[in-house]
This record gives C-alpha cells, sequence and structure tokens, in this order.
C-alpha cells in the first residue's frame, strides 16, 4: 500500500498482526484498496469460538493452507476480518475483541465506532 490508511479513531492505523502476517496485503495492517472486495478491515483478536463460527459460515480460518501461504490460526491470533463477518459474528454472539488502532476508518461503512468500541481490547 503506497497511501497511509487511517483507523477507525482517525489515525495512523497500526499493524494488526505479524505472525501470522496479516491483513489483505499481507503487509500487517488491515489496509484496503479497490481489489479487496471483502474489506478485510477489522483488526480482530480470533478466538474458538469466532473461529468455530467462521469455519460454519463457509470460511475455514483453522486449516492451514501453505498453497496460499496461510498456516490457519488459532485462538489469540490477531487477523484482518471483513467488516460484514465482523458484524455478523457480533449478532450471533460470538464477535472477537478488536484493536481499535489497528482497525481501518472503512470499518464504519459498516459497524459503528459505538459497537466497535464495545469489542475493544487496546483503549483505556
Amino acid at each position: 500500500m503506497k497511501t497511509k490508511q487511517l483507523n477507525v479513531l482517525g489515525t495512523d492505523i497500526q499493524i494488526c498482526g505479524t505472525n501470522p502476517k496479516t491483513g489483505y496485503y499481507r503487509d500487517g495492517c488491515c489496509n484496503t484498496g479497490p481489489k479487496d472486495i471483502g474489506i478485510h478491515t477489522v483488526c480482530a483478536i480470533v478466538t474458538q469460538e469466532f473461529l468455530d463460527y467462521s469455519r460454519l459460515q463457509g470460511n475455514d480460518l483453522i486449516t492451514p493452507r501453505p498453497e496460499l501461504n496461510f498456516p490457519g490460526l488459532k485462538s489469540g491470533d490477531a487477523w484482518c476480518l471483513c467488516a460484514t463477518r465482523f458484524e455478523e459474528s457480533r449478532l450471533a454472539g460470538c464477535a472477537p475483541k478488536v484493536r481499535l488502532t489497528a482497525t481501518n476508518e472503512k470499518t464504519l461503512k459498516t459497524v459503528s465506532l459505538e459497537i466497535l468500541k464495545e469489542y475493544q481490547i487496546d483503549l483505556n
């Protein structure tokens, strides 16, 4: 990504996760762009409950996919989720916690800041 992107707080977006390396562009940040049709903008700390839910919805984030350089996720990993999947999981009662400083401002088109703050883990 060449253009600097902002988080939901209006400041420079922070790194979400590097082990495994996350983000649509696999740059560790929840940056987005025109090719990111899933809008992978929510920096989440996944839980087993969320991973099981996602698998049931047809998006298996647990199984490694070496051909895609994807190691598979486990509870506690930081991962850039699709904003719509976050909202779906919230409505289903199994949304993960989020890092607001690493969640892209584009998320606000799908999820309100007030809701995101209910799940935040990085602000006092």
